[in-house]
């Protein structure tokens, strides 16, 4: 089914936009980004990114509304897309061929051009005695679109606890539809994947008392032994007016670049991401988070050529295919 799903994405892709002359991989010519949806952070930020580095560069990019990371790792394995927005985990998935990839088999032909910035674990509930994530046990709750990448982030979290999809009465829910029927009682707490402060989630704070689910030390511990993509943050209280921090996790949103783009073509793209960072932030929120440090922390996929050598000439060395 998700083979259909991209094939048809596909030729919406090709319908949609002129033919493009030459190979695309080549510095000069136009890369394909796959995004996300366009009410989404990946479609809204993959925009602003391509307009920067088309104007910037002679690297013309294209960014292309898709069914998030999964779709656009399937999309740039087949050729339709170059770019593409990927979660670390999702990505990691796609390389060694597990959880969403276990079917098909890995992925390998794609390299990491940089890590922009981070996704929270949000496990919000409405109702104060689910204070830890093992109260969550006989509890009705949402973990995502089945199969999804939210989906395996939640079950992460439960095995960490000793728990499994069997322990909880669950939904499957996108977390739009999460926070409404979290909001019509219908569910007791709610898996959301997404950078804090997340629309839904800040709307359902208007009117109700939200309160996140936090990841005690012990079991952080057993997380992150487990699942070495994730990273340990802190959402603040101010983020929805909860009563104290939440301790929780995050994967990181990445640009990944198929093998055989240029090195011309992707030097082109993270250049300009960094060097001009701070025209970014001033039209989409999340380019204040651009930073080298954690750009360069992936240890999960190898970095194409283009963006090593971008990195190199900031006196950061990074893993090379």
């Amino acid at each position: 089914m998700r083979k259909t799903i991209a094939i048809a994405l596909a030729l919406l892709t090709v319908l949609a936009m002129p033919l493009i002359a030459g190979g695309a991989s080549e510095s000069g010519s136009t890369l394909r980004f796959g995004t996300g949806g366009d009410q989404g952070t990946y479609y809204g930020f993959g925009n602003v990114l391509a307009q920067r580095i088309s104007s910037e560069t002679g690297t013309s990019v294209v960014a292309v509304v898709s069914a998030g990371s999964q779709d656009n790792i399937e999309m740039m394995d087949m050729g339709s897309y170059q770019l593409g927005f990927v979660q670390t985990d999702v990505m990691s998935y796609a390389y060694n061929g597990t959880n969403l990839f276990a079917e098909m088999g890995a992925i390998s032909d794609f390299s990491t051009v940089a890590a922009l910035y981070l996704e929270q674990v949000q496990i919000v509930t409405l109702d104060p005695e689910i204070k830890t994530v093992a109260d969550l046990a006989g509890k009705t709750v949402s973990i995502g679109s089945s199969g999804s990448g939210v989906y395996y982030n939640a079950l992460d979290i439960l095995a960490a606890y000793g728990l499994t999809e069997d322990d909880i009465n669950p939904t499957y829910q996108s977390f739009g539809d999460s926070v409404d029927a979290l909001q019509d009682g219908k569910i007791d707490a709610a898996f959301v994947v997404a950078g804090a402060p997340t629309v839904a989630v800040s709307t359902l704070a208007t009117t109700h008392k939200v309160y996140l689910v936090s990841i005690d030390d012990e079991h952080m511990d057993i997380l992150l032994d487990a699942s070495p993509y994730y990273t340990p943050v802190t959402i603040a209280s101010s983020v929805y007016g909860t009563a104290e921090d939440c301790q929780s996790v995050a994967v990181g949103a990445v640009v990944i670049a198929r093998d055989d783009v240029s090195e011309d073509a992707v030097y082109d793209v993270v250049s300009t991401i960094f060097n001009d960072k701070d025209a970014i932030a001033q039209s989409h929120d999340k380019g204040n988070e651009l930073d080298l440090a954690f750009a360069t922390s992936i240890t999960t996929v190898p970095y194409h050529p283009g963006a090593a050598k971008y990195f190199a000439e900031q006196g950061i060395e990074v893993p090379v295919k």
